[in-house]
């Protein structure tokens, strides 16, 4: 894989052409950013930038403004080759938090190992409707230790709205939910995006995060989608090299609240 012509292709479709991820958001370009603007259960946030020294305060400044009249906190997702090179000590002088850093990593979806399975009395469960979703959000909460609201509402307006831009599964073993993940899918690019894959505390090192992965990755496949894009953490970015996956560049959430 060309590193630079994928990373450029994913800056171009993914970032700068970003598309809502929601019937309830909106993706628009204000000045020399790309943000998204969504309810207060929906994810807001700047996806792309083209900034220089001179401009970049007045952007950070203007995506605050617009942002706190709306009363939303929002996220500014920070790429390691985004300009200018000192953009992240900007964001936080102006008051935003960093979170943990991830890096951005992609595969090709055909070349990818797609072997792996469940684990032994592991079922992967396909989420359609709202019980689903309550199994996914149930993981996400025991795994994460965060509220599920956001996650629900988003996988339920999604599924409901238009089916065909996300996949979602859940592992039960026997009746107990215990791991979920899913797939948003960018009609018109090359890009399918995993996200949320979560294990609940007792069921992980099973081989059952790899499996979600690699069931995924072969409905991407039978959808036509040449990459799969994963912003990974550190526990999750050895498991996904295996697989296939290449690091391109990190991402650094910045968190502003107003």
């Amino acid at each position: 894989m060309d590193h630079a012509a994928v990373l450029a292709l994913f800056d171009r479709d993914m970032r700068e052409g970003a598309r809502p991820d929601g019937p309830d958001a909106l993706a628009e370009r204000a000045g020399g950013v790309v943000r998204q603007v969504s309810s207060a259960l929906g994810w807001n946030g700047v996806v792309w930038s083209d900034l220089d020294e001179a401009s970049a305060d007045a952007a950070i400044a203007a995506q605050i403004a617009h942002f706190s009249g709306l009363g939303r906190e929002f996220e500014w997702k920070l790429y390691g080759h985004d300009f200018p090179v000192d953009l992240g000590q900007r964001l936080r002088g102006a008051g935003f938090t960093s979170e943990p850093e991830e890096t951005l990593m992609i595969g090709e979806a055909a070349a990818l190992n797609l072997d792996a399975e469940p684990p032994k009395g592991i079922n992967i469960l396909s989420v359609t409707d709202r019980a689903g979703v309550d199994l996914v959000a149930e993981v996400h909460e025991k795994a994460f230790g965060t509220d599920g609201s956001r996650l629900r509402h988003q996988l339920l307006a999604q599924l409901t709205a238009d089916p065909d831009t996300v996949v979602a599964v859940v592992a039960l073993a026997g009746d107990t939910p215990v791991s979920a993940a899913r797939m948003e899918l960018v009609p018109g690019t090359r890009f399918a995006g995993l996200w949320g894959g979560g294990t609940v505390e007792g069921w992980r090192g099973r081989g059952i995060y790899r499996a979600l992965v690699a069931h995924r990755a072969r409905a991407a496949v039978d959808r036509g989608y040449r990459y799969l894009q994963v912003d990974a953490m550190s526990t999750s970015r050895p498991i996904l090299e295996r697989l296939g996956f290449q690091p391109l560049t990190t991402t650094t959430p910045y968190v502003y609240t107003p």
